[in-house]
């Protein structure tokens, strides 16, 4: 079962996004450094069809993206989710934030629009920095994962 600690409007995550930020709890990566300790127990509400659909409902109209930040306990379960995101909000798009390097084996990227992988390396910095690791692709219609990392980076 997928839990959350918490949730937020953000207009940072997703680039041109105004974005539902979901804090999925149970995260089992233990960066060193994390940001977001507290995300690693497994605590927190359940996140089920239920209480998706009771947030997409307070919260849908004001939003243009979901995104599940973490969940790498259950990638698949998160794909259901944003799937179930689909169902009820076709004009959503939807994300998954994820701390692994690679995607899951399996996994349906159809799902999502935007994954953003790699592991937190404090002294890599985080998607605004050029030296990081971690990347955000947004999905194309035929499928195919483009990296656009660069649009974190501050044009001067």
């Amino acid at each position: 079962m997928v839990r959350y600690h918490n949730f937020d409007v953000v207009f940072a995550e997703i680039p041109d996004e105004t974005t539902l930020a979901i804090n999925i709890t149970g995260c089992p990566n233990r960066c060193p450094g994390c940001h977001s300790p507290h995300l690693q127990r497994d605590a927190g509400r359940p996140l089920d069809d239920a209480e998706l659909r009771a947030l997409l409902g307070r919260y849908g109209e004001s939003v243009t993206c979901v995104c599940f930040m973490g969940g790498d306990a259950s990638p698949h379960e998160i794909a259901r989710l944003a799937r179930l995101v689909r169902q009820e909000r076709t004009a959503l798009r939807t994300a998954w934030y994820s701390g692994r390097a690679d995607l899951p084996e399996g996994l349906d990227v159809a799902a999502f629009d935007y994954v953003k992988l790699g592991p937190w390396v404090e002294r890599l910095g985080p998607l605004t920095a050029p030296t990081t690791n971690q990347r955000l692709y947004r999905r194309s219609d035929d499928g195919t994962l483009h990296d656009i990392t660069e649009r974190f980076r501050r044009r001067t």
